[in-house]
């Protein structure tokens, strides 16, 4: 007896279960860096995070009768979740940001594959709105300390957030600087000898307070490319979005400080705070982007926008979870009106057209 089943008929050898275990490899890296320089307060905010997250999958797999908790989507759920805490965070936050991103974004809405915004997001967003003391306190990376000690310290965007809004001047290293904000050995020598600032040497690398995740933007981009070399994502979305918020970064970041149009800094923004993990890692999720190459672009831009506009113009110094999930929430019109030509489709007008010739 044959079966037939509707369209679309695409084989691939690529299952939901190994994009997941491929994302989850492509965060490791970043991943064990934060352990490396958080120390394993935040190995264990990582595991609480993950186990959380498999748990309550395995809970609501059971109830729904799905075998899902294979699929690893729990595992880079929580996963992503962890990344996006503090080292010092307590243990139940995470927890309730990863029950709120399984339970309410994902299974309310039927699973995996049905849920409209980016659960890790939403979870994050969650717990950043009801704890907010303890979702923006950080600690110095231990590369920068002078003792074994933890030391709590402001993110590069909250200190110059901080010193704009007082009316400070100036480039961005010099106002982290003024603030005394710490820098590396290493990228105090790089900058002694080519220029380069230490701060946006520390940045990239991953030297710097922030989330346990989205300090190294480095390992972050070579995560990013294992992706796309992967065929997991394509280029477009994260590449657009971190060149929209650049070229606005540019031309409006100098406002806010009195510089006027096109003297805004653009290095320094882009490997600060979640940007990279954000790009390439969340506003990419398959379930919660358009799916056609024109809404790619259209919602990458809207991110970039809507994260420019909550750093420069907003009382938060970090904009991308939001972003994303206004995006999120865009993604359906996108798709409604930004539809792929239908092969062999012609226009009733061009028809017409075609007959009385």
């Amino acid at each position: 007896m044959k079966s037939v089943s509707v369209s679309p008929h695409v084989h691939s050898p690529l299952s939901t279960d190994k994009a997941m275990l491929y994302v989850a490899i492509a965060l490791l890296p970043s991943a064990i860096w934060g352990v490396a320089a958080f120390g394993l307060r935040a190995l264990l905010v990582l595991l609480v995070s993950v186990a959380s997250s498999v748990i309550v999958e395995y809970i609501f797999s059971r109830i729904s009768k799905e075998d899902t908790i294979r699929d690893f989507s729990a595992v880079v759920t929580g996963l992503l979740i962890g990344m996006n805490m503090s080292p010092s965070i307590p243990l139940y936050i995470p927890v309730l940001a990863s029950v709120f991103a399984i339970v309410v974004v994902k299974w309310t809405f039927g699973g995996l594959g049905c849920n409209w915004m980016n659960p890790a997001l939403a979870g994050r967003v969650f717990v950043f709105f009801s704890f907010s003391s303890a979702m923006s306190s950080f600690v110095t990376p231990r590369f920068l300390q002078s003792s074994v000690d933890a030391l709590s310290s402001a993110t590069i965007l909250s200190s110059i957030k901080t010193a704009v809004s007082a009316g400070a001047s100036g480039s961005n290293a010099e106002i982290l600087s003024s603030a005394s904000m710490a820098m590396s050995t290493f990228a105090s020598d790089i900058e002694n000898s080519t220029g380069i600032s230490g701060y946006i040497v520390d940045a990239f690398i991953g030297n710097k307070a922030g989330c346990i995740g989205e300090v190294s933007a480095l390992l972050l981009l070579v995560g990013g490319i294992f992706l796309i070399a992967k065929r997991i994502i394509t280029w477009h979305i994260p590449v657009i979005y971190l060149g929209s918020f650049a070229v606005l970064s540019w031309i409006f970041g100098g406002l806010p400080r009195g510089v006027g149009l096109f003297g805004g800094e653009v290095i320094l923004p882009l490997l600060s705070g979640g940007l990279f993990l954000g790009a390439f890692f969340m506003a990419t999720d398959w379930v919660t982007s358009p799916t056609s190459r024109k809404g790619q672009v259209i919602y990458a831009v809207g991110c970039g926008f809507f994260t420019f506009l909550i750093r420069y113009f907003a009382s938060l110094p970090e904009g991308v979870s939001i972003a994303i999930l206004l995006m999120n929430i865009v993604t359906p019109t996108i798709d409604r009106y930004i539809r792929p030509k239908k092969f062999g489709y012609v226009k009733p007008e061009k028809k017409k057209k075609e007959e009385k010739a």
